[in-house]
């Protein structure tokens, strides 16, 4: 387990939008326009988008992000979590699921009842009680990945 790092919503801290976009552009080669606009957009009245960040020593060490679709041809299978990262040496210390809990914590705030996501992983989301879905197609390769969905408890 981790020692107590906390967690930080972009919709609270909008003033580290240009640092959480370059750092999620770094590690996911995704343009940093792109998570500059979408952070921009986060609201505290709507799910969707939301960011999420942790520290440690003043550097972000983790993030994900819940987006409308992460780049997958089921616009129905939405909202999406996405860009779950987290850098490699905090990695294997519960980490990603404190990550994934607090959001999904966060999204019954806003009364959603389950969050979708996509991924090249078999077995990594089972762990924290994702279950598999179907199979989707990623519009950015054209190739097929693995859908998951969490249904999420009213907190």
């Amino acid at each position: 387990m981790t020692k107590d790092l906390n967690i930080l919503k972009i919709r609270n801290h909008p003033e580290l939008i240009n640092m959480a976009a370059c750092w999620f552009h770094d590690k996911l080669d995704i343009p940093e326009i792109e998570y500059v606009k979408s952070m921009r957009a986060v609201s505290a009245i709507s799910p969707v988008p939301q960011w999420y960040i942790l520290f440690d020593n003043g550097s972000i060490i983790a993030g994900c992000g819940i987006i409308e679709n992460d780049f997958h041809d089921r616009p129905d299978l939405s909202p999406n979590l996405c860009a779950l990262y987290v850098d490699e040496k905090y990695r294997n210390r519960g980490i990603a699921g404190k990550l994934l809990k607090y959001v999904c914590i966060d999204m019954s705030f806003f009364g959603l009842k389950r969050l979708y996501l996509v991924t090249d992983h078999d077995s990594f989301y089972e762990c924290y009680d994702w279950t598999y879905l179907c199979m989707v197609n990623d519009l950015s390769c054209g190739e097929s990945i693995r859908m998951y969905e969490k249904m999420i408890d009213r907190h």
